[in-house]
């Protein structure tokens, strides 16, 4: 099995920084509830030395819970300053960004159908030979299948 499973994921618009209205800790001690009490140990930081380092001593498929990916700039590509305007994360940092989440990892599951047509670093940025797409974009995409080659009368479809 797995040495480790790392769990990603985003919480409301902290807009590329830290909040810790929007901190996924809650999301880690609730997760754990709901596996039966199995320890999901969360980590304050998405990328970086220390992150890397309990990633890479986990065994025995150790669950770990990333911070908010939306906590950083590089995750969006962008950001408002205090005056609302648009601020750019910058090219390079979003490229060392994307590489740091691409070597916690040796396989990448995405299960975010919401997000998953989006440019984010999480959805696109994880360069992964293996990647898959996860037990709810399964189910979405059989949805619309279903509903689209038989779909009950009277039928209309809003695609935005």
């Amino acid at each position: 099995g797995a040495k480790a499973v790392i769990l990603a994921s985003h919480l409301g618009r902290p807009n590329g920084q830290k909040n810790e209205k929007y901190t996924l800790k809650p999301v880690a001690e609730e997760l754990s509830k709901q596996l039966g009490g199995k320890e999901v140990t969360f980590l304050p930081e998405v990328v970086g030395e220390a992150t890397k380092k309990a990633i890479d001593a986990a065994s025995n498929g150790q669950i770990f819970l990333l911070e908010n990916v939306r906590f950083h700039i590089e995750e969006e590509g962008s950001a408002k300053d205090e005056s609302g305007n648009k601020v750019k994360a910058d090219p390079a940092a979003v490229e060392k960004f994307r590489q740091q989440l691409t070597e916690l990892a040796d396989v990448y599951v995405n299960d975010a159908f919401g997000t998953a047509h989006r440019a984010h670093s999480s959805v696109v940025g994880v360069k992964l030979p293996q990647r898959a797409a996860g037990f709810l974009v399964k189910k979405e995409l059989e949805f619309f299948a279903k509903v689209l080659e038989s779909p009950e009368r009277p039928f209309l479809a809003i695609l935005g």
